[in-house]
C-alpha cells in the first residue's frame, strides 16, 4: 500500500531530525538529499529545494533548533558549503525536576486549555515533562478548576502572528455593522468579558487598536516583515485598559413585581450610586424600579429585552431606544415566513482525522524517549497515554522500526512490541525529549499566570516556583507566553461566596441556597453537595449534586443569591466523571424540540446550546433543532437576539413568541 501524502512527510521529517542530530559537523543540502529517500520524489531540483525549506522552517516552528553555517566558502556568499545541523543539547529539554506540588499546578495549568486551540500543544507539553517528573493526574486534586475555551476559528493564526511579530491582514465587522479590510501589527492578545481580543498598531488608523476574534469575517493573512513591539506594552494592563473604553453610567429599569429576577441580583451587586436622573415619572403600579451602574449598555440592553412585557428600560434615552430596537427587529424577523428548507440533519459521523505531520512528529520523538525510561511499556497502556488508538501506536512503532540513516542499515533502531510489551534500542539520538516548542511553552506558561491571579485555586508558592523553573527551561520559547493573557477571574459573584464554594468543595459540606433561574424568571431553593467549581473563561459555574433534581447539576456561581452551610457530605455521594463537561446543556428524553432559524451574527447559538440537528440555507443563515425541558424561555431568548434568530417551529410556539414581542413594545408606544 502507498504511503500517504501526510505519512510519508512525517516520514521526511523524522529521518532529517535523526540525520541531522547524529553528526556534530551536519550535512550538507546534497548529502542530506542523499541520505533522505524521500526528497528523490521531488518533481524538480527546484521543488525538492522548496521542500527542503519547507521542513527546515516547519522544524523550527517545533521548537526543533535547525543550525545551518557555511564551512570553508571559497568566496562571500557562496552556499554550495552550507552545511546543517541539529546540536543535541539545544535539542533536548534541559534537565529540570518538579516537586509533586509543581507537578499539579503544571498539570492543571494545561488542563485548562483542553476545550482551546492550544490544548494539544498543552497536552505535548505535559508530554514531554512528564520525563522531568510531571504528573498529570495530580490536576484532578484541585476543587477549582479554571477552564479556557477558544472556538473562534482565527485563534491559531493571530496567536502565531503575535508570538512570531508578523502583520496580519483581516476582514473585519464593528459594532456598527460595517466591514472593512484591516493590517495589523499584533503585539498581544487575551480574552476579556468572555471573549477574546487581539491587540496591536493598526497600520491603516496609525494608533493602537482592539479587535475581537469572533468579529473577524475572513481568515486571517500573514503578511512580510517583522516589527518590533513598544517596550512599554503590557498585555495585562492592556486588556484592562478596555474597562474604560466606555463611561460607567445610571441605568433605570421598571420591572413588574415578581419578575426580573437575575436583573434584582444584579441590582442588588451593582451599586448604584448618586441620585437618580431627574426628569422620570413614578413606575406604573404593579412595577419596582430597579437602578443599576453599568458600563455594558449593549449588554443590558439585551438583558432588558429577554424580560419582554416584564420590563420596561426607562433612563438613559440610548438604553430605551437599543431596547425598543431589538424588540422591533426580533419581531419583524418572527414575522416573516418561513423559507422552505430540508429536514435538519445530524451532523455526519466522520472518522477520526488522520494526524498532521506536527502532531504525530511530536507524538514520535516524545514516544521514544518514553519507552526508552520505561521499557517494556504496556502497548494498550502507552496508547492511552499519548491519546492514539494502539492500532495508531503500531503504525507509529513501525515507522520508527524503519527510520534511520538510508547508507547504514546498522544505525536503524530496533524496536520490538509483538508480545504487547515495547522496547526500543539503538535510538541514542532521540534518547532526550525536545526542548518546548512556541505553542508548548504559551499554553503552560500563560495557565500558570491564570492560576497566578486566582485566589485559591493552587499554592501560590508551587505556582511561583513551577513557572520560574519552566520559563529557564522553555528558553526563548517561553517569551511567547508574554504576549498573550487568559483572564478568568469570576465577575458579578461575591468572593466570599466563591471562597466558601471552595471550602465546601474541599471539606466536602452540603449547601443550602437560593439560585436565579432566568428560564423560569424564579429564584429557586436547592440542597446541593458541591463537588467541584470549574470555568469557561470569565463565567464560573458549581457542578454539584442536586437533591431536588436527584441529579447532577451546574449551577452559575453569579446568580447564587443567598447560600448556608447544611452539613457533611455523606461519603457514598457520587463523584464527578470527567473533568470538564463536553456541553453545560444536556438533553432528556422527555425534552422538547424547538427548530429555530439562526442569522450568521447568532450562529454560535447551535454549538453553545448542543444543537442537536442543523442544515444551512442559501441566505447565509441556518435552521437549527434545540432540545429543552421546557419553552418558556425561548420568546425571551429571540428578543435577547435581537433579530439574529427567529423560531420556525412548532407552530404554537411561533405564534406565542410574536405575541409575546408584540406584548414587550407595548412598553414603547
Amino acid at each position: 500500500m502507498s504511503q500517504q501524502p501526510a505519512e510519508k512527510r512525517t516520514e521526511r521529517l523524522l529521518n532529517l531530525v535523526i540525520a541531522m542530530l547524529s553528526s556534530r559537523r551536519g550535512f550538507t543540502k546534497h548529502e542530506l538529499f542523499e541520505e533522505i529517500e524521500l526528497y528523490s520524489e521531488a518533481a524538480s531540483t527546484e521543488a525538492r529545494e522548496k521542500l527542503f525549506d519547507r521542513d527546515k522552517a516547519f522544524l523550527r516552528e517545533q521548537g526543533i533548533p535547525v543550525e545551518s553555517y557555511s564551512d570553508d566558502a571559497l568566496f562571500e556568499g557562496d552556499n554550495t558549503v552550507q552545511r546543517y545541523r541539529i546540536r543535541s543539547e539545544e535539542y533536548r529539554l534541559p534537565e529540570v525536576t518538579f516537586s509533586s506540588a509543581e507537578s499539579a499546578v503544571l498539570a492543571l495549568a494545561a488542563q485548562m486549555w483542553e476545550q482551546a486551540a492550544l490544548g494539544s500543544a498543552a497536552a505535548r507539553a505535559v508530554r514531554k515533562l512528564r520525563a522531568r517528573g510531571v504528573i498529570a493526574e495530580d490536576a484532578a486534586a484541585s476543587p477549582i478548576q479554571p477552564g479556557i475555551r477558544t472556538s473562534d476559528p482565527t485563534f491559531s493564526a493571530v496567536f502565531r502572528a503575535t508570538a512570531g511579530r508578523v502583520p496580519i491582514t483581516f476582514g473585519y465587522r464593528a459594532t456598527g455593522g460595517t466591514e472593512a479590510t484591516r493590517h495589523l501589527e499584533p503585539w498581544g492578545m487575551g480574552s476579556r468579558y468572555g471573549h477574546w481580543y487581539v491587540v496591536g498598531w493598526d497600520r491603516d488608523r496609525q494608533a493602537e487598536r482592539y479587535f475581537r476574534l469572533s468579529r473577524m469575517t475572513t481568515a486571517v493573512k500573514t503578511g512580510r516583515g517583522t516589527y518590533t513591539v513598544p517596550a512599554h506594552f503590557d498585555i495585562h494592563a492592556s486588556l484592562a485598559s478596555l474597562d474604560a473604553v466606555f463611561p460607567a453610567q445610571r441605568a433605570v429599569v421598571d420591572v413588574r413585581s415578581g419578575a426580573g429576577a437575575e436583573l434584582r441580583l444584579r441590582a442588588g451587586t451593582a451599586n448604584a450610586t448618586g441620585p437618580e436622573p431627574e426628569g422620570l415619572s413614578a413606575p406604573a403600579a404593579g412595577k419596582d424600579r430597579i437602578s443599576l451602574t453599568v458600563t455594558d449598555l449593549d449588554g443590558l440592553a439585551a438583558d432588558v429585552a429577554a424580560l419582554g412585557p416584564a420590563a420596561e428600560a426607562v433612563h438613559p434615552p440610548e438604553l430605551r431606544s437599543m431596547v425598543q430596537a431589538a424588540l422591533m427587529a426580533a419581531r419583524e424577523r418572527q414575522l416573516e415566513p418561513v423559507p422552505e428548507f430540508p429536514e435538519p440533519a445530524a451532523p455526519r459521523t466522520r472518522a477520526p482525522k488522520a494526524a498532521g505531520a506536527q502532531e504525530r512528529l511530536s507524538r514520535l520523538l516524545d514516544l521514544v524517549p518514553y519507552i526508552l525510561a520505561n521499557q517494556g511499556a504496556d502497548l494498550e497502556e502507552t496508547a492511552g497515554r499519548f491519546g492514539v488508538s494502539a492500532e495508531q501506536l503500531a503504525a507509529d512503532l513501525n515507522l520508527l522500526f524503519v527510520s534511520g540513516p538510508r547508507y547504514y542499515p546498522n544505525g536503524l533502531m530496533d524496536v520490538d512490541f509483538e508480545t504487547g510489551e515495547i522496547f526500543i534500542d539503538n535510538a541514542d539520538n532521540l534518547s532526550q525529549p525536545v526542548r518546548l516548542s512556541m505553542d508548548e511553552a504559551a499554553a503552560l506558561i500563560v495557565g500558570l499566570d491564570t492560576l497566578a491571579a486566582l485566589p485559591g485555586a493552587a499554592p501560590t508558592d508551587a505556582v511561583a516556583s513551577a513557572h520560574a523553573k519552566l520559563s529557564e527551561a522553555a528558553g526563548t520559547a517561553g517569551t511567547a507566553g508574554s504576549a498573550i493573557a487568559a483572564a478568568v477571574l469570576p465577575s458579578g459573584a461575591a468572593p466570599a461566596l466563591l471562597e466558601d464554594l471552595r471550602r465546601s468543595v474541599s471539606d466536602k459540606r452540603r449547601l443550602s441556597i437560593r439560585y436565579v433561574v432566568p428560564s423560569r424568571d424564579e429564584v429557586s431553593e436547592r440542597v446541593i453537595d458541591p463537588r467541584r467549581i470549574f470555568s469557561e473563561n470569565d463565567t464560573w459555574y458549581l457542578d454539584a449534586w442536586c437533591h431536588r433534581a436527584e441529579a447532577t447539576r451546574f449551577f452559575r456561581i453569579d446568580r447564587i443569591v443567598d447560600w448556608e452551610d447544611a452539613g457533611a457530605v455523606p461519603p457514598d455521594t457520587p463523584e464527578p466523571v470527567q473533568q470538564f463537561p463536553a456541553s453545560l446543556f444536556t438533553a432528556g428524553e422527555a425534552d422538547e424540540s424547538v427548530t429555530i432559524r439562526l442569522l450568521p451574527d447568532a450562529s454560535w447559538v447551535a454549538e453553545a446550546y448542543s444543537a442537536e440537528l442543523s442544515t444551512a440555507l442559501p441566505d447565509g443563515s441556518q435552521v437549527v433543532v434545540l432540545r429543552t425541558p421546557a419553552t418558556g424561555w425561548i420568546p425571551g431568548f429571540i428578543g435577547r437576539l435581537g433579530g439574529a434568530a427567529s423560531v420556525a417551529a412548532p407552530e404554537e410556539l411561533r405564534s406565542a413568541t410574536a405575541a409575546w414581542l408584540d406584548a414587550a413594545l407595548e412598553n414603547y408606544a
